[in-house]
């Protein structure tokens, strides 16, 4: 395939792709690591995680029993010794990189320890990599808020302007020039040790499990289960809505193309959802209540709130074109699954196996979709 020329060659996520395969995942205590630990282990790999204690209570990784199957490290991506010995140790062919400070309302309470996270943390594990002969491939997840916003209309694309406003944005433009520094400083052809190393950004994913404060759908599961009503700040923002498995399907695809054919992935690649699938929060909020039925209900809050962006979109055409990949869910899909998965957890069910029976119907999802194209 002659990359760049809109070709398109289908990378599917067959069993067979990822049995056997070391994995380095950063960040698998966290939401989005814990759905990529637990489809990782159902496709084979084996995987080591790395990162921080789960950051709340309760948590996907202890709800799904994450740790279960994989070796589970209870430490920190800002020390680099460690880091550095357990990844030579779990000599992995891949690393994925998700540890991170994620919240937007955190960063402007601790700007120091989000920039000391997301900035210096991802020059520690490149570093790391840097150390590790086995390392081939590495996807370093940023976010769609690297961009400078311009409250445009329109998708932002890979080759738009980087930046941030807040400390969160800020540092993960930062993380994003990192990853660039490294890789043409250490990786790439002629400096002596090839790695591709690519960098992923997705938009506001959604899915169950996720249990962070000042999120949309985390706020508004834990204020029905708890009879209230969910207090919203901006009814009005519109965000680049999602389920975790779409973009999680696509970072699979990029390091399985990086493993393949190397540097000419080795890029910034944009995984969001359709154009229509971009709504405001009331939208979302209204389409959840009615998903959920009885008790359901919203307010907004209209107090003084830090600044947040209030339009963001993703342009995914060159995933689409380059590597065959799309959302196989759109937002109303996202929306049921994720609602079923909070109905089940307030029901007392088991969400080891809701998560793994998703995961499954993603993957159904997926190949009806090729087979369709």
């Amino acid at each position: 395939m002659e990359f760049g020329q809109g070709a398109v060659e289908k990378v599917v996520n067959a069993p067979g792709s990822w049995k056997g395969r070391r994995v380095f995942l950063t960040g698998h205590t966290g939401f989005k690591g814990g759905w990529l630990s637990l489809w990782l282990k159902r496709l084979g790999a084996e995987v080591t995680g790395y990162s921080l204690e789960a950051p709340t209570r309760p948590s996907l990784f202890e709800l799904a029993r994450v740790a279960e199957g994989l070796k589970s490290l209870i430490a920190d991506i800002r020390d680099l010794p460690r880091l550095s010995r357990e990844m030579a140790q779990a000599a992995p062919e891949v690393v994925f990189h998700m540890a991170a400070q994620p919240l937007v309302r955190q960063s402007y309470t601790d700007p120091v320890e989000t920039y000391a996270t997301n900035v210096l943390g991802t020059v520690h594990v490149l570093e790391a990599i840097r150390r590790t002969p086995s390392v081939r491939a590495a996807v370093v997840i940023t976010t769609d808020k690297c961009y400078e916003n311009r409250e445009w209309a329109w998708g932002y694309r890979e080759i738009d302007r980087l930046g941030g406003r807040d400390p969160y944005s800020n540092s993960k433009a930062c993380a994003e020039l990192v990853t660039q520094c490294f890789r043409d400083s250490f990786f790439a052809a002629g400096s002596g040790r090839q790695v591709a190393v690519a960098s992923a950004r997705a938009g506001n994913v959604i899915g169950g499990g996720d249990w962070a404060a000042d999120r949309l759908i985390p706020d508004f599961a834990r204020a029905i289960i708890e009879g209230r009503p969910v207090r919203i700040r901006h009814p009005e923002a519109v965000r680049p809505w999602q389920h975790v498995l779409d973009p999680l399907d696509g970072y699979l695809r990029l390091a399985e193309r990086l493993l393949l054919d190397g540097q000419p992935w080795a890029q910034g690649w944009n995984f969001g959802p359709e154009d229509a699938d971009a709504r405001n929060v009331r939208w979302v909020l209204e389409r959840c209540t009615r998903l959920w039925g009885e008790g359901a209900r919203w307010e907004s809050d209209a107090g003084n709130h830090p600044h947040e962006a209030g339009m963001l979109r993703l342009d995914i055409s060159k995933a689409r074109r380059e590597l065959g990949w799309r959302p196989a869910w759109n937002i109303e899909q996202a929306l049921e699954h994720t609602v079923a998965w909070y109905r089940a957890y307030a029901k007392g069910g088991e969400v080891r196996a809701m998560s793994l029976a998703q995961i499954e119907e993603h993957e159904t999802a997926v190949k009806a979709m090729e087979q369709a194209t």
